[in-house]
């Protein structure tokens, strides 16, 4: 049974997504602040965090930055905010998804199901991806460039896995926001080539030679080895 923690500070919020995620199986534990997810993670084992952002104590931006220091617990941010800067935040400091309150409770469990489902993908592969100079470990979810290790956020690491896994396929926007995001994904396509940009930008700084990422102008993306 997956462990759920459901935190915000609206109990009527908790009680209902609650209500849902139990009805499908998942166990299901609360916490109102920031501060007490912290506490929660520390004590118990957790599968995957809904994080409302606006919280007290340690709001939800500050307690993903804090976990994605230590932990790699898949993370939905919950929000009333619906602008792209917000979700870019949440993202780029390591959020696996991002939905929007007011939410449908079908849609919520369906994410959840969908992030769950990433997060447990690859564990029967062989786990290392290498080519020259380039190691990147599906199990421990780390790249090495040049033996150097490069820090990745959650989005950046499944991004580049996904290119990397077939080299010199071209994928477009669509696809990767299917593959990498959900197929339930509702933000924008840039947010694609805003990771894009900020993983070739890590790579291209560590490894000092080619591009590993290269665009495809009209059409897409495609990963290939710079050696």
């Amino acid at each position: 049974m997956k462990n759920i923690l459901i935190a915000d500070d609206d109990e009527r919020i908790r009680e209902l997504v609650k209500l849902y995620l139990e009805a499908e199986g998942f166990a299901v534990v609360e916490a109102e602040d920031g501060q007490q997810v912290l506490d929660i993670v520390k004590k118990q084992p957790i599968d995957l965090v809904l994080l409302d952002l606006m919280m007290p104590v340690l709001d939800g931006w500050m307690v993903c930055k804090m976990l994605r220091r230590e932990r790699k617990i898949p993370i939905v941010m919950l929000t009333a905010k619906g602008e792209e800067n917000d979700r870019v935040l949440g993202l780029d400091l390591g959020a696996d998804d991002y939905i929007t309150k007011p939410f449908s409770t079908r849609e919520l469990v369906a994410r959840v199901k969908a992030v769950l489902r990433r997060a447990e993908g690859g564990k029967g592969e062989a786990h290392m991806i290498s080519y020259p100079g380039f190691k990147l470990n599906q199990l421990t979810r780390e790249l090495e460039l040049g033996g150097n290790n490069v820090n990745l956020t959650t989005k950046e690491f499944e991004l580049l896995l996904t290119l990397a896994k077939n080299p010199g396929r071209i994928y477009n926007r669509d696809q990767l926001l299917e593959l990498v995001w959900g197929y339930d994904y509702c933000g924008d396509s840039r947010t694609v080539d805003t990771h894009i940009n900020r993983l070739r930008t890590k790579l291209e700084s560590e490894a000092g030679h080619s591009v590993f990422i290269k665009t495809i102008r009209g059409v897409g993306y495609k990963f290939e080895n710079g050696h």
